[in-house]
């Protein structure tokens, strides 16, 4: 009973989680423009996930290993810098896009302005992270994240034409009206939101301070195998709410209010309620989520003490770059900066670093001296071998269509 516990758990807290600022500004703008017609993308982004979550996390089983102390001993301390260097970056930029998604969900619910609320948004993560235990992180937000299932209910209200939201999914028929350049720059954000690197930094150092072992792998490949693709259908359903109220409209996405207009329609205050909840959950925890990876890379490069479960006098490291982190998220977003642009430019970003964070866990997941018999099997590493292709394709094609389309103007 206990194991069936902890994957239904798990499951809940992967869909909860999965929905951060990046894919509901991203896919909102996206249904409202393309409708299903990049549906796709979603879908590749989602099994790309899952094949790398799950290398991940059973490299983290096996070896009780975190990711980054692999990679600088496997790769070398200097491809292993660089790395690190970028994907604290785009990890850092995340960071700082969902401090600022919690500050929008709740200027939403006060209609205070944001500026006014992002110092306590960092002061509340920071002290989340400091004090709170990483199962409460995990499961509560996670599992209120689940409020944002209200984008489903939206899309099954308003009764739309099934057969025509499939035909639109299944044939990628692009309105005729955008052009094909921003409809390839939409479908890297999309790939690049669904794949976003944190998540493997995050799942599988979860691992290592939660004692994972070789016992544990069924449950976290069910976590991974059931609740990333829920996750990825959440996410269908805010484009397709978009689609159906503002796309006839003609309105575009520019702020989270937008994103929550179809709900509103739908199903009246207390969905929006109900929306509201679900943002703040989401990107509250994608915060913590985002904020935690920039530590945890840094300690395990470095060979430094981390975790939640150690005392913060044993890991000053991993607990100073913590509050450094949220104090320059903060310092950042106070200088009236747009957290949507953030946003959009940290799902972009995302997608040029894939190679750098996906390469070294494929090289390590074949690497016996740290698997023994658990070294990737032929379907692994055939779709792990493909995946880094098209996360070539995408890494290289992100910066040109960025500012050929204006980031998508």
């Amino acid at each position: 009973m206990t194991k069936v516990f902890a994957v239904a758990l798990g499951i809940l807290t992967a869909i909860g989680g999965f929905v951060d600022i990046g894919d509901l500004v991203t896919n909102a703008q996206v249904g409202a423009r393309f409708g299903l017609s990049l549906s796709w993308a979603v879908v590749v982004g989602v099994l790309g996930i899952c094949v790398f979550a799950e290398m991940s996390a059973r490299v983290a089983a096996i070896s009780g290993r975190a990711t980054f102390d692999l990679v600088r001993e496997r790769l070398g301390p200097r491809l292993g810098l660089l790395n690190l260097l970028t994907s604290m970056l785009i990890t850092f930029l995340t960071f700082v896009a969902e401090i600022g998604g919690v500050a929008l969900a709740l200027q939403l619910a006060s209609s205070v302005h944001e500026l006014l609320i992002v110092p306590l948004v960092g002061l509340l993560v920071w002290l989340v992270l400091w004090r709170a235990k990483f199962a409460a992180i995990e499961n509560v937000f996670g599992i209120l994240g689940l409020a944002l299932v209200v984008f489903a209910v939206a899309v099954w209200q308003l009764g739309p034409d099934w057969g025509a939201l499939l035909h639109q999914a299944v044939t990628a028929d692009k309105p005729g009206d955008e052009e094909w350049s921003t409809y390839a720059y939409y479908a890297v954000a999309l790939f690049g939101a669904a794949m976003t690197p944190y998540e493997v930094f995050f799942f599988s150092s979860g691992g290592v301070e939660e004692h994972w072992d070789a016992k544990e792998l069924t449950t976290m490949r069910a976590n991974v195998l059931i609740g990333f693709p829920l996750g990825g259908a959440l996410s269908l359903s805010i484009a397709a709410s978009a689609w159906l109220v503002l796309g006839p409209l003609d309105i575009s996405v520019d702020t989270l209010g937008q994103v929550a207009l179809p709900v509103a329609a739908a199903l009246g205050k207390v969905g929006l309620a109900v929306a509201i909840v679900g943002f703040v959950a989401a990107t509250f925890g994608a915060a913590c989520e985002t904020g935690l990876s920039v530590a945890y890379s840094v300690g395990q490069y470095f060979g430094a003490q981390w975790g939640k479960f150690v005392r913060p006098r044993e890991a000053v490291t991993f607990h100073a770059v913590l509050m450094l982190s949220a104090l320059l998220a903060t310092a950042f977003l106070m200088t009236a900066v747009d957290p949507i642009l953030v946003t959009e430019a940290s799902v972009v970003f995302s997608a040029v670093a894939l190679p750098l964070t996906y390469f070294p866990i494929l090289v390590v997941a074949n690497d016996p001296d740290y698997m023994g018999t658990y070294v990737n099997g032929r379907l692994a590493n055939v779709l792990g071998v493909i995946y880094l292709g098209v996360i070539a394709v995408a890494a290289v094609a992100a910066i040109p269509l960025m500012i050929w389309t204006r980031m998508g103007q």
